[in-house]
């Protein structure tokens, strides 16, 4: 038995729109909610969330029993958490702040068995194989595994040509904040010389034949990307969802009752 199909992973080669949202809120429970909504993709984030390993393997477990397919951020490229995400049962990782052509080439060694890469062969422990269940796991698990680069700095998009060209990569994520705040517009991602930057690396991952994404709540900026061929976009966040709800809500409360 292979390694289960990795629905985005396909998706996203084809040219397929795979729409996500971004969860912070780091519980279970917000993500089953979350993989019920309707988004093809859900990003459990362990570099700006309160997540640790258990509670992305929670995530990853109830996030499993629906159509949504979970994406997770570690804090850091590292080998060490790439190999425990990967066991715990993530197929796609998103790093963040890749920033040269050689940082590219070592994920993708991390996230490969040897002798091609030094991923840990530990896969009779993990969730994974399904606990060893999945007879051809160490064969076939690489081919399932997508691994996207996070570009977000002046350093990163400086090597982003470089970046692209390196096999294993299969998409190249653009972060407006960061890049913002690299740029001198901290806070601002959407002045003008910002989204024409962010623009210009889209354009350049989609020529390439990568697949280009990124997350951002501004919708025209959404729209533009999506024209110039960027295939998974994420376009909400549960931590302001949740945020931008309850303070509605209880604005809504006051003026209706403290008369």
């Amino acid at each position: 038995m292979p390694a289960p199909l990795n629905t985005f992973k396909a998706a996203i080669a084809n040219g397929e729109l795979q729409l996500g949202c971004w969860l912070g809120l780091a519980d279970p429970y917000i993500a089953e909610i979350s993989a019920g909504a309707g988004f093809d993709w859900l990003l459990i984030d362990g570099e700006h969330a309160p997540n640790d390993l258990r509670s992305i393997t929670a995530q990853l477990q109830v996030i499993a029993g629906r159509k949504s397919h979970a994406v997770v951020r570690p804090p850091i490229g590292e080998t060490w958490i790439i190999k425990q995400l990967l066991d715990a049962g993530a197929q796609t990782l998103l790093i963040p702040m890749v920033e040269s052509e050689a940082q590219a080439k070592g994920l993708v060694d991390a996230v490969t068995y040897p002798p091609h890469g030094k991923r840990g062969v530990g896969s009779a422990l993990a969730r994974a194989s399904d606990f060893a269940a999945i007879g051809d796991y160490l064969t076939t698990a690489c081919d399932q595994i997508c691994l996207l680069a996070q570009v977000e700095n002046r350093a990163g998009l400086g090597a982003l040509d470089d970046i692209l060209k390196v096999d294993g990569i299969d998409g190249v994520f653009i972060g407006p904040s960061d890049i913002a705040a690299d740029m001198g517009f901290i806070g601002k991602p959407g002045t003008p010389e910002v989204e024409k930057v962010i623009l210009n690396a889209i354009s350049r991952i989609v020529a390439s034949g990568k697949a280009a994404g990124i997350l951002t709540l501004d919708m025209a900026l959404q729209s533009k990307c999506r024209d110039l061929g960027a295939t998974f976009i994420a376009t909400e966040i549960d931590v302001t969802l949740f945020a931008k709800g309850m303070r509605a809500s209880a604005r809504a409360s006051q003026e209706r009752l403290q008369k």
